[in-house]
């Protein structure tokens, strides 16, 4: 592998990956997942029902039931990880569903018992936009000045003809209000992108990315849209009304998107977990060493690292779509 001038390059990466961050904390800081038993504003009929049409139990996959005790919940993620290290430190992931969407006490209540668990040393909260209201963002503010903090908002998309076909249930304002008021609190941020939503072009996606670049947050997550048992996705796709990205295609794309990310940014993830037995298409995604290793292996052959274009990230979209249509990407 070439060496590059990538000042975030790490056990010959070259995107700014979470291990970048924890040789620099001296330390590896994991995730233990939880389900706190919340709902979503776009299931309970304040936004919508039904959820986004890619929806399973809403994104958590890998907790346990909701039923189950958060301390217990935490203590099994800690069991988990401590087999791998010994030494493991997490941050509590609120991940299933809209984890703002509640009354302060019980976010309080909820937030200040992980943190209260053995080896948990932070909290990650996933959320929408439009489940954050003022007062819960100052407690945040409160929050991350003596813990570690990010809050994961989810946006898939800059375009709103496709929030529509998604049922997404915001728009892009209610994203950007979210987002500056989070910034001006000082809170971290992570911003989901999805590939390979219906109707979406590859220069769409491109346009999400250098979008988000320009905003300059602090992570990024990069996920493949599964399609998955029981949702009208599935319905879509056996239909033939939907055809996914092929493994080439969504590695080609995602060395792009990482081309116009800026170099400063984590990439949290870069193909996303979706549960094997409810998996329908891509069944390519969950092999996810080989689309890791297809991204390593794209961005060395290229020549190419994360941020390498993010001034000229218009240029660098048109070059692309050039080049994908000669076949020589």
């Amino acid at each position: 592998m070439i060496n590059y001038d990538f000042p975030y390059a790490y056990e010959n990466k070259l995107y700014h990956t979470l291990a970048f961050e924890n040789q620099a904390r001296g330390y590896k800081l994991y995730k233990a997942s939880l389900d706190a038993g919340f709902t979503c504003p776009n299931l309970d009929g304040s936004k919508g029902t039904g959820g986004c049409i890619f929806c399973s139990s809403g994104s958590g996959y890998f907790t346990a039931a909701p039923e189950v005790p958060l301390e217990n919940q935490l203590a099994t993620e800690m069991a988990r990880l401590r087999q791998k290290d010994p030494e493991a430190r997490a941050v509590a992931y609120f991940q299933a569903h809209t984890n703002t969407y509640a009354p302060l006490p019980r976010l309080q209540e909820l937030y200040e018992r992980a943190l209260r668990c053995e080896g948990i040393c932070g909290l990650a909260i996933g959320t929408r936009p439009d489940a954050l209201n003022a007062e819960t963002m100052d407690y945040l503010k409160e929050l991350k000045e003596c813990t570690l903090l990010t809050v994961e908002l989810g946006l898939q998309t800059i375009h709103e003809r496709t929030a529509r076909i998604i049922n997404r249930g915001y728009n892009l304002q209610e994203f950007m209000e979210a987002y500056k008021a989070l910034k001006i609190r000082g809170i971290r941020i992570c911003v989901h992108l999805i590939n390979g939503l219906p109707g979406e072009t590859k220069q769409m996606m491109l346009e999400s990315a250098a979008y988000i670049g320009q905003l300059r947050p602090e992570a990024v997550k990069i996920h493949m849209l599964h399609v998955l048992r029981g949702t009208p996705m599935e319905t879509l796709y056996r239909e033939k009304k939907y055809r996914p990205l092929s493994r080439d295609e969504y590695i080609r794309l995602v060395c792009c998107q990482l081309e116009v990310l800026p170099p400063e940014t984590v990439i949290e993830r870069l193909t996303g977990d979706g549960k094997k037995e409810d998996l329908v298409a891509p069944l390519w995604t969950a092999d996810k060493l080989r689309v890791l290793g297809g991204i390593d292996q794209t961005l060395d052959r290229w020549e190419t690292w994360q941020g390498r274009y993010f001034a000229g990230r218009e240029t660098r979209i048109r070059d692309f779509l050039n080049r994908e249509k000669r076949g020589s990407v």
